[in-house]
């Protein structure tokens, strides 16, 4: 069993129109380690396992990060430059 709960459907849907437009986020989410973490990412996909959803991200470093939906606290869409 699993204390993941589902996202609403019109957060879930602006992750998929950030995905296909490509648009940068500036996110806040609690991970694993409880540890709460803000940064600037480009969102790459979002998968299901284990009935739980991630997402994942590429953020400014260059690294990837993995995260489950509702651990996100915060999500703002940034405007792009040019």
């Amino acid at each position: 069993m699993t204390d993941y709960a589902p996202i609403d459907c019109a957060v879930h849907s602006g992750y998929e129109l950030a995905i296909m437009h490509r648009q940068r986020l500036r996110l806040t989410w609690r991970g694993n380690d409880g540890i709460t973490h803000i940064k600037m990412v480009i969102p790459t996909d979002l998968r299901t396992l284990n009935h739980e959803e991630f997402m994942d991200v590429l953020d400014e470093q260059g690294n990837t990060h993995c995260i489950r939906l509702d651990r996100i606290q915060h999500h703002e869409i940034l405007q792009s430059h040019g």
